[in-house]
């Protein structure tokens, strides 16, 4: 998406530096940098290639929320801009500040958080960024293990952050709206050399609000400066690095009994708050780091990146539901409270990722090749890990008091981990014709892990490899068609060992995948996508010691998707998914073979639409509408209960007028009951009610 789309700039937009022309070469050598785009609509992905690669050439599903999209949405929480992708369903509530988490193709989407097409250290951190520094959203359906290793089977969530503009701009944002919400936004941008090669960009936005639980609040703000410099024609180093805080209350769901299942004493109100009100969490984020890109020739270049990221996690701790559920009256929950054993001992995540990119473009005949050669080194350590548990004291849930003191303390703990891997990857991609490409990759993974129990006195470390291959192919039978299919794998290690002292092998997945990609028009783009997951190596309990676990467990899904984006006519645009998925357990002994996954409905379908008048005298403005089915959910593994389906109506309106634009946005306009997820039968998550936004921006 352009500049002009992300700040609304009312006439001729800035733009990040363009390439110079080398010395040697009259035309202008580009860099492969993640790039802006217009509209709804999007042309290229590069963290699917890792290389400057059109989606069209690509046989792999890709989607891509642009900022044109997150700004007439009014939204700004990341669990939001999925709506509008088939199979994509958030996991996690985002009212209560916590990770942001999604289930892709039936599975959780875990640790397979990209940030400008480099893994995060910390995978939860997409939660700490908000959405007022990411310029777009990019979903990889499909194991991604082939170019960034370890992680999820069903896909990963690219997060790509706003870049510096050639020329000045600054804007200034405030939003208000239901439950106090108040936030205020800058977004400020140029150059700072009469020559235009060293440029910066500043985002940071402070928001304080209520929800609708009781006692909740989500107080959180973030700050993201980056400077790029062009050193020369050929190289650009861009560093960049932020510092986010957020401070909330976990709410820990509700239990079925009362919410999605009968209970005596009726519903459970949807804004009870099971924990105590002085419970809060705080996570604070840090981030530094660098971007060299070097162009050797017009067909030869290299990227290096490094990162250092440390997140910190504190607080009063949290109070939930206990194992012991509900009582039998149906109404007095037994609890237990989670905390660190002091205040200052903060939970602590750090590490660095280092990854480097060669990339070339040769022939070998009438052959072009694309080749990637890539390493990736990375290292994590936890500390600090220490917790205490209790006893809390029972809460009635038609008639709450808090304030019950805590018990003694039952169980505690202290387990610091580390970790160290290092992947190498090659890819080739191979054009024989122009309608006719070819996609070979393979890497290759080394991963060891150490876990200390430093009251049990007790250290494991454990050592994985494994190799990730992916083929894939691309038939163009006319130039606004691409078919394709493709093969790939994904593995995630597992930790412990089974009752023979066996070291869990790594979980792998394996997916096949036959789609269709087509230009309705030269702003109109649809993918139809047929795919087969198969997960393997799943933890399941021993038959003979239920003490322990087994890998013989497997899960399937299997499915259909169509999404569509881009503008259908001159100011109306679309974003709109539906997904048939069938995700079930395959084998286990722990549950029922044929039951369905969790929080995987069968049928889903989102889509978000706007009118911007072209002309007249209501030229700028524009009117938005979005429509979210989420089918029947199984709560849990035992599909013991089910989350019901749920149609949810959002609208929006906006205007745009040389500097100012302002908009209004209503999320659940009917104010719809709805489920959002679960976790188990003692959480269950409610969707927010009709929720009221505005917000009103000025560039100067």
């Amino acid at each position: 998406m352009s500049a002009a789309s992300s700040a609304q700039q009312p006439q001729t937009p800035p733009t990040p530096e363009p390439s110079q022309p080398s010395a040697q070469n009259d035309e202008p050598i580009e860099l492969v940098v993640t790039g802006e785009q217009d509209g709804y609509g999007a042309t290229d992905a590069s963290s699917a290639t890792r290389t400057d690669t059109p989606i069209r050439d690509i046989p792999q599903s890709i989607q891509v929320i642009p900022r044109q999209v997150i700004e007439d949405r009014v939204i700004t929480n990341p669990d939001d801009t999925v709506r509008t992708v088939s199979g994509v369903i958030p996991s996690n509530p985002s009212y209560e500040g916590g990770l942001s988490s999604f289930s892709i193709r039936g599975f959780d989407s875990g640790s397979n958080v990209l940030r400008n097409g480099v893994r995060e250290v910390d995978s939860g951190s997409v939660s700490r960024n908000d959405l007022t520094n990411i310029e777009r959203v990019e979903i990889l359906k499909g194991p991604a293990s082939v170019l960034y290793g370890q992680g999820s089977l069903g896909g990963a969530v690219n997060i790509v952050t706003k870049q510096p503009l050639r020329d000045p701009f600054y804007n200034l944002e405030f939003l208000a709206g239901s439950y106090n919400l108040y936030r205020g936004a800058v977004d400020f941008s140029g150059p700072l050399n009469d020559s235009k090669t060293v440029l910066y960009r500043l985002n940071a936005f402070y928001q304080d609000s209520d929800t609708f639980i009781d006692f909740s609040r989500n107080n959180r703000w973030l700050v993201n400066p980056v400077v790029s410099w062009q050193i020369s024609p050929n190289t650009k180093l861009t560093i960049e690095g932020d510092v986010s805080k957020t401070v909330s209350q976990t709410s820990a769901g509700l239990p079925a009994f009362g919410t999605v299942l009968p209970n005596p004493n009726g519903k459970i109100p949807i804004n009870r708050f099971i924990g105590e009100p002085g419970d809060f969490e705080t996570f604070s984020y840090a981030r530094i780091g660098y971007d060299l890109q070097h162009q050797f020739s017009k067909d030869w270049s290299v990227r290096n990146v490094f990162r250092y990221e440390i997140s910190k996690r504190g607080g009063g701790g949290f109070t939930a539901a206990s194992s012991l559920g509900l009582d039998p009256d149906g109404r007095t929950l037994n609890r237990f409270y989670f905390d660190g054993p002091t205040p200052k001992k903060e939970d602590t995540t750090k590490g660095f990722i280092v990854a480097t990119d060669l990339t070339g473009k040769f022939q070998t005949g009438s052959i072009k090749h694309t080749l990637l050669f890539g390493t990736e080194v990375y290292n994590t350590e936890r500390t600090n890990n220490e917790y205490i548990t209790g006893d809390a004291g029972p809460l009635d849930l038609f008639n709450p008091v808090y304030g019950s003191p805590r018990g003694a303390v039952e169980d505690r703990g202290n387990n610091p981990q580390s970790g160290a891997f290092v992947g190498v990857y090659l890819q080739d991609q191979i054009a024989f014709a122009d309608n006719l490409k070819l996609v070979l990759g393979g890497r290759y993974d080394w991963a060891n892990q150490d876990s200390n129990d430093l009251i049990a006195n007790t250290k494991t470390s454990q050592s994985d490899q494994a190799f990730s291959p992916r083929v894939g192919i691309v038939y163009q039978p006319i130039q606004p068609i691409s078919l394709y299919a493709s093969y790939s794998r994904s593995f995630n290690p597992n930790s412990g060992a089974d009752a023979n002292g066996n070291l869990f092998e790594p979980e792998t997945g394996t997916q096949y995948e036959v789609g269709i990609k087509g230009d309705l028009s030269n702003k109109l783009s649809a993918t139809l996508a047929l795919f087969d997951l198969t997960r393997s190596n799943v933890l399941t309990t021993d038959p003979n010691n239920s003490n322990f676990s087994i890998q013989t467990g497997k899960q399937s899904s299997r499915g259909i998707e169509l999404d569509i984006s881009g503008e259908i006519l001159p100011g109306w645009s679309i974003a709109a998914g539906y997904a048939y998925i069938n995700a079930r357990i395959s084998e286990d002994n722990d549950y029922a073979v044929g039951n369905r996954l969790v929080n995987a409905p069968e049928n889903s379908f989102g889509l978000f639409s706007s009118y911007k008048f072209q002309s007249g005298s209501l030229e700028g403005l524009g009117l938005g509408l979005g429509l979210f089915y989420v089918g029947e959910r199984e709560g849990d593994l035992k599909n013991s209960f089910q989350l019901p389906s749920y149609f949810r109506t959002d609208a929006s309106i906006f205007y745009k007028r040389d500097r100012l634009r302002a908009a209004v946005s209503i999320k659940n306009l009917f104010n719809v009951d709805y489920y959002e997820s679960s976790s188990d039968i003692l959480r269950v998550f409610p969707g927010e009610p009709v929720t009221v936004q505005g917000t009103i921006s000025w560039q100067f």
